[in-house]
């Protein structure tokens, strides 16, 4: 059933990995008659997740999510289960889980329903901070982990490179070529950048497929 734009209610959310500190968070502004299968993919912008992965949502104590070869057979149609349908009441929570070896939990919660502007593209993200983990670094604890041995790697790497530059050993540059980037990715973990959200989920919101390019 069609929901009329009287009806239409926009929910706040406020969406969170769980077992990270400092906190990777973001604030979002989503259509109450968005589908389950809306809000994956706009958590999937929102984080900056690849959708590689497995999925699903606990809701109400059901689960739900959008079917991947290989995945859970879940027993709704995504496009047809609308947020409005769980009748959520503020401050209300649920879970969406993400890639089922590392685990990343992201706890969600209904911070206040607010009415709609004309004009406005939904969803959009109003608030965050910290990009999400890199994906495949093994869970939260081994995020965090990695994460306090950012320091003594780039220590490390810049003795190497130091030694390499005063004997001209090129090759022994070259081969921590790909060290540097991947230490510039966690270097740059603090680093939230939401208007190139905003853009991507404003490119979903208008069914453009250039939003999977991230």
């Amino acid at each position: 059933m069609v929901t009329s734009k009287s009806e239409v209610e926009i929910y706040q959310l406020h969406v969170w990995i769980r077992q990270i500190n400092p906190m990777i968070w973001r604030r979002l502004l989503v259509r109450s008659d968005s589908s389950i299968a809306d809000l994956h993919y706009t958590l999937q912008i929102a984080f900056g997740w690849s959708d590689e992965h497995l999925h699903q949502f606990r809701i109400h104590g059901q689960a739900y999510g959008v079917y991947h070869d290989g995945g859970i057979n879940f027993s709704t149609n995504p496009r047809l289960v609308k947020l409005s349908d769980f009748k959520f009441r503020k401050n209300e929570r649920f879970i969406y889980e993400y890639d089922f070896g590392d685990f990343w939990e992201h706890s969600v919660r209904l911070e206040a329903r607010l009415p709609a502007k004309e004009g406005t593209s939904y969803p959009y993200c109003i608030d965050g901070q910290r990009r999400a983990p890199p994906e495949d670094c093994g869970g939260p604890s081994e995020f965090m982990a990695q994460l306090d041995e950012v320091p003594i790697l780039e220590y490390e790497l810049l003795e190497d490179i130091e030694e390499a530059l005063h004997n001209n050993d090129l090759t022994a540059i070259r081969d921590r070529i790909k060290d540097i980037g991947e230490l510039q990715d966690w270097q740059a973990l603090d680093k939230f950048d939401r208007r190139a959200v905003n853009h991507r989920l404003k490119q979903y919101s208008a069914n453009d497929p250039a939003w999977r390019q991230r």
